[in-house]
């Protein structure tokens, strides 16, 4: 059974060469391998005869009873059984060995087979490039044509962020945003729409954000109101800008303090509101009132009253540079003063103003009666030498209606 199995593996060996020349080549290689391990398993049979026959010799000397004929046979019996197995196992061997060498064979035969596949053609990347340059400003062109033809390309949600004295309405019209206009044109053109906002005279800065897709949002900041124009009972408020509004405000919607302006003219009111923006906002707080004080050397003078019933005559022009000093003076003052700063500063008490004034006034009534009565004494001077006058044309005439009877008998 050995034999042939033994042949059937060379046969097989056989048939594997002829498949192929690599596999006739390693014929010889695997030829020579069968016979070394052939060699060596004839080696290792010996050595086992060998020790059997040791075993053997062994349980002869123990088992006297036992037959010598039965211990041959087992002998020879497990010669074959060893050779048998050591056959199979090597016939094994070789299948094996030869099945992986078939096998890297036929991978290495199919890696040829990739490499040696006709490479295909390459295009140069001069060629890329000048197709990219035309195919990419097409497809964009494209793809803003259709975007300009669909409906999204006008579709805006526009809201506004920080009126208060305004209404969104009122920022979206000063905007100029009409619902035809492209969404891209609001992006390009951002600059151009905040300049627009900003007409509103309540606006002092706006900002136009966008978030995609198609919301936009107007961040507003309005002016401040730093005072009030009034007019009687009507209160109008006067910007940080210096812009006058047009429009008087309720008396609830007024502050609990604010500060009362009693004259209307646009520059006055503007250089009076760039002045006030340069002084300290604790002194801003103390003024209750201002109005117009010229005198003859000061045209532009101002009274200011202030909530501590003290008042400051101080230049217009000159506010910012000298109304600062009265925080220094106040403390100075026991009572409620005037402190003048139309030439110089100084200050004096109520009363003494009071009685400036009634002495003023007093030299004021003195200086229209006399004038009065100069005026009087002219009148009736006038009136006696016109009746003077009168007289004399009388006479006058008169003498010449008697001289006129004389004349004629005499012709």
């Amino acid at each position: 059974m050995s034999k042939d199995k033994k042949n059937e593996g060379k046969e097989i060996l056989e048939e594997l060469k002829e498949l192929s020349e690599w596999q006739k080549r390693n014929q010889e290689y695997l030829k020579k391998k069968a016979e070394e391990e052939a060699a060596l398993a004839e080696e290792k049979k010996k050595e086992r005869q060998a020790r059997m026959g040791e075993e053997s010799e062994k349980s002869e000397d123990k088992e006297s009873e036992a037959d010598p004929e039965d211990s041959e046979s087992a002998m020879e019996e497990s010669e074959e059984k060893v050779a048998s197995s050591e056959g199979d196992k090597e016939e094994e061997e070789i299948e094996e060995s030869g099945a992986k060498e078939g096998e890297e064979q036929d991978k290495k035969l199919a890696k040829k087979a990739t490499k040696e596949k006709p490479a295909k053609a390459k295009i140069p990347g001069l060629h890329i490039l000048r197709a990219l340059t035309i195919l990419f400003p097409s497809l964009l062109l494209l793809i803003v044509s259709v975007y300009l033809l669909s409906p999204y390309a006008t579709m805006k949600d526009i809201r506004v962020e920080g009126t208060v004295q305004t209404t969104a309405d009122d920022i979206r019209q000063a905007s100029g945003i009409q619902d035809s206009d492209y969404t891209i044109n609001l992006l390009l053109d951002k600059t151009k729409y905040e300049e627009q906002i900003k007409s509103n005279y309540w606006v002092e800065s706006a900002q136009l954000v966008y978030q995609f897709p198609t919301k936009f949002t107007i961040k507003v900041k309005e002016y401040d109101i730093v005072a009030y124009y009034v007019s009687g009972e009507n209160h109008y408020p006067i910007l940080s800008s210096g812009q006058l509004e047009t429009s008087a405000v309720s008396l609830v919607s007024l502050p609990e303090t604010y500060l009362s302006v009693l004259f209307n003219d646009s520059e006055q009111i503007k250089a009076f509101v760039s002045e006030l923006s340069q002084i300290s906002p604790e002194l801003k707080a103390a003024i209750q009132k201002v109005e117009l004080a010229p005198s003859k050397v000061t045209s532009d003078l101002i009274r200011l009253t202030m909530y501590d019933t003290d008042e400051v005559l101080v230049p217009l022009s000159e506010m910012s540079k000298k109304l600062p000093y009265y925080s220094k003076i106040k403390p100075q003052l026991s009572e409620p003063s005037v402190i003048d700063m139309e030439a110089g500063i100084y200050s004096y008490t109520v009363a003494d103003k009071l009685i400036m004034e009634a002495e003023e006034k007093a030299k004021k009534e003195a200086e229209e009666a006399e004038k009065k009565q100069k005026d009087e004494e002219k009148k009736r001077l006038e009136e006696q030498q016109n009746k003077l006058e009168e007289e004399k044309k009388k006479l006058e005439e008169e003498s010449n209606r008697n001289q006129t009877p004389q004349r004629s008998p005499r012709r």
